[in-house]
């Protein structure tokens, strides 16, 4: 909170803030453990899924304290890796489907039941998954009406061509944003 206020008061424009989920508490995951391959247990609409979304508001409020708001949430910091990680890596995984539920149900009634006007950021993974992603939970209107836009990495960039993934998605859902909101450079060695 500290730096984020000293960046605030150094911004010559106001900073636009995204935050992004790990993991949930070890106590609501399918793996019981805070690492590792890991659902949410049960499914959406239920104690699990409305408690992790009020875990959102929560973060929201303890930040609003301190004068700190946020622009974004995303449902989850990569999602499809929540299959694939390794052992030690905090994580939830979902598909495209079960983030849908997700949004639909828990996440987006919270949000727009909140005090916050942040805005709520679907898939937060890589754009390989575009436009089949975006077709699952935006193709559902109630997900949709609460998703502001998509959120993407560029770690497999050369595997998908952007007019498969990013301009078909923009053809398809106009209407929600694309944004990049992680990469970095040599994660490769080619």
């Amino acid at each position: 909170i500290p730096l984020l206020r000293r960046a605030l008061a150094m911004s010559k424009r106001p900073l636009l803030l995204f935050a992004s989920p790990w993991t949930a508490p070890a106590w609501m995951k399918s793996n019981g453990d805070v690492r590792g391959k890991g659902t949410l247990k049960g499914k959406a609409g239920d104690k699990y899924h409305k408690t992790w979304a009020n875990y959102f508001i929560k973060f929201l409020d303890d930040y609003a304290k301190h004068n700190v708001t946020f622009w974004a949430v995303t449902a989850q910091n990569e999602p499809l890796a929540g299959l694939f990680t390794p052992p030690q890596a905090p994580t939830i995984a979902f598909t495209a489907a079960q983030q849908r539920d997700f949004i639909a149900q828990d996440l987006g009634p919270a949000l727009a039941r909140s005090s916050h006007r942040t805005r709520l950021l679907m898939l937060d993974d890589q754009r390989i998954h575009l436009p089949h992603w975006a077709k699952v939970v935006l193709g559902n209107a109630t997900a949709a009406r609460y998703v502001a836009g998509l959120a993407v990495h560029w770690y497999l960039d050369a595997i998908v061509p952007p007019g498969c993934s990013l301009e078909a998605t923009h053809k398809l859902f106009p209407d929600h944003f694309l944004l990049y909101t992680e990469a970095c450079t040599g994660f490769f060695m080619f």
